[in-house]
């Protein structure tokens, strides 16, 4: 896509949010596994302007700080410059903050900083119609099933633009408006600039109201029009947890409804918690209780039963996650089979047709094609060869109390019940290990490793017997 070398998205995320309850900033909180700034700056992104500008105030180093290290993990690329709102006196002051930034730019285009559910489709939509009409300003207005607390967008009876009424100022006949302000605009900068200058305070709290604008560039005979959308979730702004919940449910709602479309099975959508940016081929089945979270990537013809847990990881084809499953930031490759109740911890990986079961742990280790770790096991810093079969209660003791040490085991090595290996040792390919075995030593291939003390029984003595 052609960067619209003309135009400047402005998004507005200074206030304290005090409604939130938390001393994490309001676009910080996470919605579908991303921040609410996050959500906004990929919508932004979306339609290639020029330049995004971020107006931050509260806690603004800690806002600066997030989104810088944010950015690159979100995929946000656009330009980005951060405007730091001292004059916390209202939206109007908060673009005013913005005007050096600004009046490099033909249009601007004002979002907030709260509405994490507002599609890039509909921005591409609503810039579109204002360019093709040579609007002076636009807003985006939603219908609402319960208007009220929302300013109103009283139109013209040829259905143009007439005014905003705030709804404390609304009479009986304008409080049946259902259709409300959003509170996000497309500007031409030149209108802009002078109805920002024309601003006064209002209010208790003598606030800056960037709405009055509109009203100033229609007395300056602009064109000021109304981009209509039934869709009202997308003006949602997160004003409380509650209604973080609340945008948590929708996004969830269209996330599922998304992979749907494209061929995931989801037997109840409304059971399963997966995230904006997760990933899932064509007829992978999700069953209940199971959570996708981060920049997961799920293959095709994927099981997973309930209850699984997958952070950051990928999974390939024809994977089956059994139960209680958990997985974070490691890689499964295709034909896998992990539970019930396995755990892969960071940078493990499962080489193809490799089995993990009944609560079996593995941490940072591959491993190999085929291998299986069935039962009660403990696999850490390990490579693991093609073949191996690791028996119930196996360890791999890889911490000294001071460093971690590694475990190599080679191909088709064939481990017995409750060994341990103490690192570093190395097991060469085709060796064998007895059961019950502390192997502290190379064990060279093709050959049987035995670690125990012989067994010794001792019958007690000096006892009668009735």
């Amino acid at each position: 896509m052609v960067a619209k070398k003309n135009l400047c998205v402005l998004i507005l995320a200074a206030g304290k949010g005090t409604r939130m309850k938390s001393p994490l900033p309001k676009p910080l909180h996470p919605v579908c596994g991303l921040p609410i700034i996050a959500h906004i700056l990929q919508a932004a992104q979306a339609l290639n302007p020029a330049a995004i500008g971020l107006v931050v105030g509260h806690e603004a180093q800690k806002m600066e700080e997030a989104v810088k290290e944010g950015l690159p993990k979100w995929g946000v690329t656009a330009p980005l410059v951060f405007v730091e709102q001292t004059d916390l006196s209202g939206s109007g002051s908060a673009v005013k903050a913005a005007l050096p930034l600004l009046k490099r730019f033909e249009d601007v285009m004002v979002l907030n900083g709260d509405t994490p559910l507002l599609e890039a489709q509909t921005l591409e939509k609503m810039y579109s119609a204002f360019q093709s009409n040579e609007a002076g300003a636009m807003v985006l207005a939603v219908r609402v099933p319960d208007p009220v607390g929302y300013g109103r967008v009283v139109r013209e009876q040829d259905g143009s633009f007439e005014k905003i009424v705030e709804h404390s100022d609304a009479d009986e006949k304008t409080l049946l408006i259902n259709e409300i302000n959003s509170g996000m605009y497309v500007f031409k900068f030149s209108y802009l600039d002078k109805a920002l200058q024309a601003l006064t305070p209002q209010g208790p709290k003598h606030e800056y109201y960037l709405t009055d604008t509109l009203a100033h560039i229609k007395a300056a005979k602009q064109p000021v029009l109304v981009y209509g959308s039934d869709d009202y979730e997308q003006a949602l702004g997160v004003n409380s947890k509650v209604q973080l919940s609340q945008a948590e449910l929708i996004m969830r709602e269209r996330v599922a409804r998304r992979l749907m479309d494209e061929g995931v099975t989801i037997p109840n959508p409304k059971a399963v918690f997966i995230d904006a940016q997760a990933q899932i081929g064509v007829d992978s089945f999700i069953c209940p209780g199971c959570y996708i979270c981060g920049k997961t990537v799920i293959g095709k013809n994927c099981m997973l039963e309930g209850n699984v847990y997958i952070k950051d990881s990928v999974i390939g084809d024809n994977v089956t996650l059994k139960m209680g499953t958990y997985i974070e930031d490691s890689t499964v490759e295709e034909q896998c089979q992990l539970g019930p109740y396995a755990h892969l911890r960071p940078q493990s990986v499962l080489k193809k047709g490799a089995k993990v079961g009944n609560f079996s742990e593995i941490k940072k280790s591959v491993i190999g094609e085929g291998s299986k770790v069935n039962h009660l096991s403990y696999i850490g810093d390990t490579d693991m060869g093609a073949g191996v079969n690791v028996g119930a209660g196996t360890i791999t003791c890889n911490y000294d109390g001071k460093n971690k040490h590694k475990t190599v085991i080679g191909d088709h090595v064939f481990v017995g019940s409750n060994v341990n290996f103490v690192a570093p040792v190395t097991v060469e390919n085709y060796a064998k290990i007895g059961a019950g075995s502390t192997i502290t030593k190379l064990v060279p291939q093709e050959s049987l490793a035995i670690a125990r003390s012989r067994q010794v029984v001792l019958e007690k003595k000096g006892i009668k017997h009735d």
